[in-house]
């Protein structure tokens, strides 16, 4: 009993030494319907959030706290906070008011060390409804005006869906990711090298982009896979720079799910069947038997991952040409924002950020380029051998075959059947212009392209 007095006495005379966690704030992190707000905390700590109406605030009560350095007069530039004010609790607490201009949810979370920044707590504030040209779909006001005229189109041949391609740039806001030497930002290099993707992706004929995240604020791990959902993506990619703490480490990597990870995101969705209601091709799980969930899910995610390996090895091939490679295979990992079960998913680690020489290529605009278009290659070379079907290229694929003959060559082929020589190599997989007698050549239907 006397020990472990003593040792109760000693946690609490350390408790005391120890002192209130100090507070310094905030930093700003805004998307088009989010706005974030951070504070540095000395180590972590328990608190409440509440909000308020008349006037509009969100209160956060934190226990044993102080406040350290607030800029004053700090306010969002979308208008949406107007200011943080800061008072002492009894007991040693600190409260915090969000002064808001407008009535937003509100989500708070602790966020763990990450390069440079140690503990912090997060506040989302969300706006509800839709944000268009800066209000909310709920909020802003509806004039009566003529009806848009309609414009008619001349009925043209089927062109088929573009494959939709979802650009995951990883981290964000107040997550930078890995920091290299030089102080660059994993979350800056992955977006520069996301948009220049979107970019190549939307000119390509049937092939459409969308970026997950388009600025510099985080969204969570679960969000991003439900966001390539909602733009019913056929692809998703996310993008990454790898770091470990031997600086020599180097090379770009492709990740698919593993199984173990497959096995854990199985037994979520059985848990959770009851809300799941269009994850097996538009077939809700709530009122199927536990087995046959199992048995659809299996086939799901079997065939997912099946052809997330496909297009891994097609995008890990095209990265090796302008980057050595870590792994000479396609690795398996239990990544978050992998486990989709319906769309097919990699994860790209561009390179190891944590190597001083790869740092400086990641923050070079020409090598994000390279980077980018490697990827396109890989993803371009899949989705020509196995379109979904329904679209653009799967359409072409109807067109005409062609038996390669003693003489021939890509232009004189091109030529007769009056196609574009790229669009003859992309069709068949091809890198160069070397045909063998007895191939037989996939000959594109000439169909609308891209304006």
């Amino acid at each position: 009993m006397r020990f472990f007095v003593a040792i109760s006495l000693v946690l609490l005379s350390l408790v005391a030494e120890a002192g209130p966690v100090r507070v310094d704030g905030a930093r700003l992190w805004s998307s088009p319907n989010k706005l974030q707000v951070v504070f540095d905390l000395s180590s972590p700590l328990k608190y409440e959030l509440f909000r308020l109406g008349k006037p509009e605030r969100v209160v956060i009560d934190l226990s044993n706290a102080k406040a350290g350095v607030f800029r004053p007069g700090i306010k969002s530039s979308n208008g949406w906070l107007k200011g943080i004010r800061t008072a002492p609790r009894k007991g040693g607490g600190l409260r915090i008011v969000l002064d808001l201009s407008r009535p937003l949810e509100t989500n708070g979370y602790l966020m763990r060390p990450s390069g440079k920044y140690g503990h912090r707590l997060a506040v989302d504030l969300i706006a509800r409804g839709k944000v268009q040209g800066g209000k909310s779909s709920a909020t802003r006001k509806i004039t009566a005006s003529r009806p848009a005229p309609v414009r008619t189109k001349v009925a043209s041949r089927p062109r088929g869906r573009d494959i939709v391609v979802a650009i995951d740039a990883g981290h964000g806001g107040g997550d930078p990711g890995a920091i290299g030497q030089g102080k660059t930002r994993e979350k800056d290099v992955v977006l520069a090298i996301a948009r220049e993707l979107k970019g190549l992706v939307d000119k390509q004929s049937g092939m459409r982009a969308v970026l997950i995240r388009d600025g510099d604020y985080y969204i969570g791990l679960r969000k991003r896979i439900q966001k390539a959902r909602e733009h019913k993506a056929d692809l998703f990619i996310s993008i990454h720079a790898d770091s470990f703490k031997n600086r020599q480490a180097r090379g770009s990597s492709v990740y698919t799910l593993s199984l173990k990870g497959a096995s854990s995101e199985a037994a979520r969705w059985l848990a959770e069947k009851e809300n799941a209601a269009d994850l097996i091709g538009g077939v809700s799980l709530g009122n199927k038997d536990d087995q046959l969930v199992r048995v659809l899910l299996d086939l799901s995610q079997t065939a997912t991952i099946e052809a997330s390996t496909k297009v891994a090895a097609k995008i890990l091939q095209r990265l090796g040409k302008v980057n050595r490679l870590h792994k000479s295979h396609v690795e398996q990992a239990g990544f978050a924002v992998l486990k989709s079960p319906d769309i097919p998913s990699v994860l790209v680690e561009t390179a190891f950020i944590s190597n001083p020489e790869e740092e400086r290529k990641l923050k070079n605009r020409t090598h994000q380029k390279k980077l980018a278009q490697a990827i396109l290659r890989g993803v371009r070379a899949y989705f020509e051998k196995y379109p979904p079907p329904g679209t653009y290229l799967a359409l072409r694929r109807e067109g005409k075959r062609y038996v390669i003959r003693r003489g021939d060559t890509i232009s004189t082929i091109a030529r007769r059947y009056r196609v574009d020589m790229e669009e003859l190599r992309r069709s068949n997989g091809l890198e160069g212009d070397l045909l063998r007698v007895g191939d037989v050549l996939l000959i594109p239907d000439v169909l609308e392209g891209r304006g």
